[in-house]
This record gives C-alpha cells, sequence and structure tokens, in this order.
C-alpha cells in the first residue's frame, strides 16, 4: 500500500482544498484505494466511506442494487462500474466516489475476464469509465495497480471538472 500513499495523499489534500468529499466502491481492489485514502491525517474532511462490494449480497445491502437493477448488466464492466460509482455516491452524498470491479488474479473472474481486468468508474461532476488490463496473475500487485488506475481516474476527473 506504501506505493499508493503519495498520490492518495495528495488526492485527499486537493478535496479538502475544495471542500469536497469522495466516497467508495472496490471489488478486486479490496480496500486498499480506501485506507489509502484514509491513511492521511484529516481524512475525515473529505473521506464520506466506502464498502467493498465484493459479492451481490454486498451490491444488495450496502448499495441497493438489486437483481432488477442488473438485468441486463453484465458485472465487471464499465457500466456496472459506473452504476457502482453513482450509487456509493447517492447513498454517501459525496462529491465524487469511485468504483472498480475485476478479476485480480491469480486466475480469471466467472465472467471471462482474465487476471489483471478491472473496470474503473468515476462518479461526480464528471464521470468517466475505463477499462484496464494489467497482463499480469499476480493478485496483491494487481490489486494496487487496480487502486492506482482509479486514483488516476479521479485525477482526470477532477482536472477536467476544475477546466
Amino acid at each position: 500500500m506504501q506505493d499508493l500513499l503519495p498520490q492518495a495523499f495528495r488526492l485527499g489534500a486537493s478535496l479538502k482544498a475544495r471542500g469536497e468529499t469522495i466516497a467508495v466502491a472496490e471489488s478486486s481492489a479490496g480496500g486498499l484505494a480506501s485506507a489509502a485514502l484514509l491513511a492521511a491525517p484529516g481524512a475525515s474532511a473529505y473521506f464520506l466511506g466506502g464498502g467493498v462490494i465484493y459479492t451481490a449480497a454486498a451490491r444488495e445491502a450496502l448499495l441497493g442494487i438489486t437483481p432488477v437493477h442488473m438485468a441486463g448488466l453484465r458485472p465487471s464492466s464499465p457500466p456496472y462500474a459506473a452504476l457502482l460509482a453513482r450509487r456509493a455516491r447517492e447513498r454517501l452524498g459525496a462529491t465524487w466516489a469511485i468504483a472498480e470491479t475485476g478479476a485480480a488474479g491469480p486466475t480469471g473472474n466467472r465472467y471471462g475476464d482474465p487476471a489483471g481486468h478491472a473496470c474503473l468508474a468515476v462518479a461526480g461532476p464528471v464521470e468517466l469509465a475505463r477499462t484496464i488490463a494489467t497482463g499480469r496473475a499476480g493478485r496483491e500487485r494487481n490489486m494496487r495497480a487496480f487502486a492506482a488506475a482509479l486514483f488516476d481516474l479521479l485525477e482526470e476527473a477532477v482536472a477536467r471538472a476544475n477546466g
């Protein structure tokens, strides 16, 4: 997690300076993005909450996404990541939310995606979604890569919002 801290601290300071807040919905990153954002002293000024949305039960209990909402929506896809981010933002009343869903490894997921595949999204004044592929099977390394990519996407969205 140490490699995530400089970027998380910059993001946190930036959010705090603008009076903005963030919510997080992670899956394959397993809470690393949340932990990094919370590692900075004063994180309560910007971090509203987050969850590891690793199962359908967690998705429904924490974000209120039911099987009806999932009809025709493939998990581990950009539209699904966007739904997670929007719901986290709505439920916590955050300025921004980030979400991630993928296959950390060492094997792929049940949807046919290989290890190292993740879909990321930001919801807020600017919405973005993207898919990344690390090409690696190493679970821990992929988890860190997914969290770092989430931070990159958030930085891009914030830059676009601030024009």
